[in-house]
């Protein structure tokens, strides 16, 4: 058995999930299981389906055809069933990304396609689709004292007091070969994440562990017209549809009636925090500049002393 820590969550995995930092085992009952087991090819009863999944209650089923079947029942439990003799871990891949994003959403978590840095003592959220630069600023934010609290999937809580609260991951940084080189991380690069694909595992130097109060959203977009270089606080309604297609697995959150929570969830980000575009070049050699305005941005929001220039 493997023991890890996800989105705040302690697992308790049946197969090793490449990618996860381990954990000792907790001496009490996990928050999630997983585990190999018989999966139905449909659910009796579903209320909801699509070509590839069902929904029956608190069961959600999803096939990923010709490489697994995986059933999650009520947010605490995953079992799958590989086809045609696909390894452990192939498996491992969708366990820690679509199907434990489904499993978020299930819990009632807002589940964002970000990466998140700690920003004194509370928590700064990129958000973006794969390729927008997530982790490669996470990644360079952690080298410059910043430490990593989530890569790629981010859970947030509504339900604690009525803050909004990021849950830490355990998850290692995923990154481009270029992004790789030009950061100089080769040192701290590990295995491949998927076969030949030129994406690789990278060691956080330092990763904080604890729940964290949300300070700011910043969801990317490339500099190119009419968008100039910067930041800038988008309206509130622009505010509820930036969550909602920065959601992780946007068809979901209609899926499982949960578009109301995602507009309440940007309200409340807004008010507590801030939502904003973050507009940059896509040139390594500019990431200095960007680094540069977020500073100066955090000294504005009190998170942190004095301006950097």
């Amino acid at each position: 058995m493997y023991s890890y820590r996800l989105a705040g969550l302690s697992v308790d995995s049946e197969i090793a999930l490449p990618g996860l930092i381990g954990i000792v085992p907790a001496l009490d009952a996990f928050d999630v299981t997983i585990r190999r087991g018989s999966v139905p090819l449909m659910l009796e009863g579903a209320s909801n389906s699509g070509p590839t999944w069902q929904i029956a209650g608190e069961r959600f089923l999803l096939r990923i055809p010709d490489v697994a079947r995986f059933l999650l029942t009520k947010g605490r439990e995953i079992a799958f069933e590989t086809e045609n003799g696909t390894s452990p871990e192939e498996v491992a891949i969708f366990l820690i990304g679509t199907i434990f994003g489904i499993l978020l959403h299930q819990r009632g978590n807002i589940v964002l396609h970000a990466s998140a840095v700690r920003v004194g003592g509370k928590a700064v959220l990129f958000c973006g689709p794969s390729g927008a630069g997530k982790s490669t600023i996470a990644a360079v934010l952690e080298r410059q004292g910043f430490p990593l609290v989530s890569d790629d999937v981010c859970a947030i809580d509504l339900r604690r007091s009525g803050q909004v609260i990021v849950q830490p991951d355990g998850r290692l940084l995923k990154l481009w070969n270029h992004a790789i080189e030009n950061l100089r991380l080769s040192e701290s690069r590990g295995a491949a994440v998927r076969g030949r694909l030129e994406k690789f595992y990278v060691e956080p130097g330092a990763a904080f562990s604890e729940p964290l109060p949300l300070a700011a959203v910043y969801a990317l977009r490339e500099a190119r017209p009419p968008h100039a270089p910067g930041i800038e606080r988008p309206n509130v309604v622009d505010c509820a549809l930036l969550l909602r297609r920065n959601a992780y697995r946007p068809l979901l959150v209609r899926r499982l009636g949960q578009r109301a929570d995602y507009f309440h969830a940007a309200t409340a980000m807004a008010n507590s925090a801030g939502i904003f575009f973050l507009t940059r070049s896509l040139d390594f050699a500019r990431m200095p500049d960007v680094i540069s305005w977020l500073r100066e941005h955090w000294a504005g929001l009190g998170l942190l002393e004095t301006a950097v220039t």
